[in-house]
Formats: structure tokens, sequence, C-alpha cells
């Protein structure tokens, strides 16, 4: 009796070995029909029988059920994760037993994979269709975890599409990473034709410099963090979700982490002026400027920001410290002029709501006087501007049109001339 069990249970097992290397086949043989409807059909059936499959026979299963549900690129995204977690599958039990029989395979095939979202999220960023392009990126970042910028890809295109939830998890996920996105940056200038070139890596740099010697003057350069970025926009979704308080943290956590990191604080600082608090952002901005007082940038930047809450005086304080710093920073004597002739709109709606008495009269005189003066004292900045960057079609304009008012013939006439040059170049004609 007991021997006739055991032919019985011999018998049992080589039917169910029998039966997963049919399905198996069936799914191979689909496969080279690009059948793909019944590659899928012949592999769930093989699955419930995976349990007493050996390992060289669990491993072509896995590779074909991968080749299956992605179906050449023209799967579903819920089938192609399912090939890609077939593919992990398969990579990781041919590295736990020591045969890598379809590993090679796999990984061109993941290759392909990537390659192909990578044109497709690449197409939806042309198209505009950001939400598409984010489900692209994202993907790629989880087929290859170890290339965090694609994930950092998918948060600021879901930024783009407005999709504030999806972002805001891919912000989170690259803050808890730690992601940083500097990288280092390899240049050298060509012997030739004496333009500064970027290589791709260190090694085909030096290859050009030591070796074949067609570039000199190798640099090296860091690329800034994006870590201040990221949580000033994880901040910032979150108050824009009525979220004040997760705002703080997540600013308070990073910059804990990061205390004399720059670029923190002035996330922190648009935080609060985004909640209207300008007595903190103020604060904050002049903490800046005592972290790092020479730098035109910050101060224009900061300049940028006290304009934004309304701060005419201290917008021009921090324009003329970037202008004494860098004489030449264009943007700056732009802006300058610009917050100077803010005033302009007051002094107009108030000409405008005067009568036609005596009195009024006079007043009127007298505003159209203050409002020359701030024409005037505009027109050096941008004058300025204009000689900088002699295509300054904005100050060019803004010039044109005080002449014209203040009555200056000969100036509006040159001025308008210098219009039509620059937009006759600007337009090829």
């Amino acid at each position: 009796m007991k021997k006739l069990m055991t032919l019985v249970l011999v018998f049992t097992v080589a039917t169910m070995s029998f039966a997963q290397k049919s399905e198996v086949k069936a799914m191979d043989k689909a496969l080279k029909n690009s059948n793909f409807a019944d590659a899928k059909s012949a592999a769930s059936a093989a699955e419930a029988l995976m349990g007493n499959m050996d390992d060289k026979t669990k491993a072509k299963f896995y590779f074909l059920k991968a080749k299956a549900y992605y179906a050449n690129g023209g799967a579903t995204d819920a089938d192609i994760d399912e090939a890609i977690l077939s593919l992990d599958k398969l990579k990781e039990l041919e590295s736990s037993i020591g045969k890598l029989r379809y590993t090679e395979e796999a990984n061109q095939m993941k290759d392909g994979m990537l390659k192909s979202f990578l044109e497709k999220a690449n197409k939806a960023i042309a198209d505009k269709n950001y939400s598409e392009a984010a489900k692209r990126f994202e993907k790629i970042y989880r087929m290859s975890p170890k290339d965090t910028i694609y994930l950092y890809y998918a948060a600021s295109s879901a930024v783009n599409g407005q999709d504030f939830d999806t972002s805001l998890k891919y912000y989170n996920d690259l803050k808890n990473l730690g992601y940083t996105g500097v990288k280092m940056n390899y240049y050298a200038t060509n012997t030739e034709t004496g333009v500064e070139e970027a290589f791709g890596d260190k090694s085909t740099r030096d290859f050009a410099v030591k070796t074949v010697k067609t570039h000199i003057k190798p640099k090296n350069e860091k690329t800034k963090s994006k870590r201040a970025e990221i949580v000033k926009n994880i901040a910032l979704i979150y108050v824009s979700q009525g979220e004040n308080e997760k705002a703080l943290a997540a600013m308070s956590d990073a910059r804990k982490e990061n205390p004399k990191d720059l670029g923190l604080l002035l996330s922190e600082a648009n935080v609060y002026l985004q909640m209207g608090n300008r007595d903190r952002f103020k604060n904050l901005m002049e903490e800046a400027t005592k972290m790092d007082p020479n730098n035109a940038e910050l101060q224009y930047n900061l300049g940028v920001l006290a304009a934004e809450a309304e701060d005419v005086e201290q917008a021009r304080k921090y324009y003329e410290k970037a202008i004494s710093i860098d004489p030449k920073y264009v943007d700056a004597y732009n802006n300058l002029a610009v917050v100077i002739l803010q005033g302009e709109a007051s002094i107009v709606e108030q000409m405008n709501n005067l009568g036609t008495s005596s009195a009024d009269n006079i007043k009127y005189d007298e505003l159209k006087e203050k409002r020359s003066g701030l024409y005037r004292e505009a027109i050096p900045y941008l004058e300025k501007a204009l000689e900088l960057k002699n295509t300054n079609i904005d100050a060019a304009k803004t010039l044109m049109n005080i002449y014209s008012v203040l009555g200056e013939t000969d100036n509006y006439k040159a001025m308008k001339a210098r219009v039509d040059e620059i937009e006759s170049s600007a337009t090829g004609n």
C-alpha cells in the first residue's frame, strides 16, 4: 500500500512538472508569434503552478512573463508595472542561485523600457502634457531608483501640470531621500576654437586634455543644490492648501539640517511672504544680507522680494546695493527704474481727481512737476541699462515714452529710432 502511494505521488509530481513546463512553452510560442494576450493567459496558468517549479524554470517564466506583459511597449501602465516586477524577481532569483541565464537580456529589456519611457516623457513635455510626463518620469525612477533625478523631473512636471497633490508626494520623497541634485560638471577649452566645452565625465575630459591634447584649461564645477527649491515647493504647496503649520515645519526641518544654507533661508522668507507675514519676511531678509553682504545676486533677489511685498524703499536699497557691488548688473538698473516709476500711478490718480478751480490748477501743476521729477530720476538708470545691453527694448521704449511726456523732442526722436532699430534686428528685417 505504501509503495502504491509513493508511485501515485511520484506520478502526480511528474504530471505537475510537465504542466508547468507546458505552460511556459505555451508562453514562449505565443511570444514568438507576438500574441501577447495568449502569452499573458499562459503566464497566469503557469503562475498557479509556481510552487513546484525548479529555479531554472522559474527564471525562464519570469523572463517570458515580463515580455508578455510589456508587449513590446504597447502595454497599459498596469501591465508595464507587472513586467518590471517580473524582471526584478528574475534578477533577484538568478543572483541568489548564481546562474545569470536571463539577466543580461533582462537588463537589455529594461534599458529599452527606460529609453522608451524617456522618449515618451520628453514628448509629453514638448506637448505640454505635464501630467503624462510626470507619470513617465516617475516610472523611470521606479525602474532605476539610483537615478533620483527622474523623480525630481516627475515632481517638477506635476507642478507644471497643476497636480499639486502628486508633486507634493514626489517632493516629500525627494526630501526624505536627502536628494540634493548636486553633481560635478567637467569642462575644458578647445585649443582650436578657444571655446570652453562640457564633457560627460572626468575621464573623457582628462583624455582630451592629457592624451590627445585637443583641450586645455580643465575645470570642475559643482552644480547648485536643489534642496532649497524642493523644500520651498513643499512649503508653498502646503501654504496653497491652507496647511501653514506643515509649511513652516517643512522649512524648520530643512534649516535645522542646513542652518547656513542661504537658499533655505530665502525660501523660508518667501513662505512667510506668501502667508502675509511681512514682518517675519523682512527680518529674514536682513538675516540673509548679514550672511552674505557682498553678493550682488542676493541683493537683487532681495530687491525683487521686497518689491513684491510693496516695500518700495527697501527694494530701492537692495537694488542700489546690488549695483554698488556689480556696476554692470543690468537687471538691477532696470528694476530700480521700475520701482521709481511705481510712484507715477498715485500721482496720475491725484491729477485725474482734481477739479477746475484755481487751487486745483495750482495743485495739478505741482503734481505734474512731481511726476516729471520721477521721470528724470529714472532716466539715468534706464540709460545705463540700455548702455550695458543695447538690445534692451523695454528700457528703450520706456525712455522713448518718458521723453515724449517731458516734451524732449530730440531725445524722443533719437530713442524712437533706437527702438525701431532694436525691433528691426529682432525680426530680421
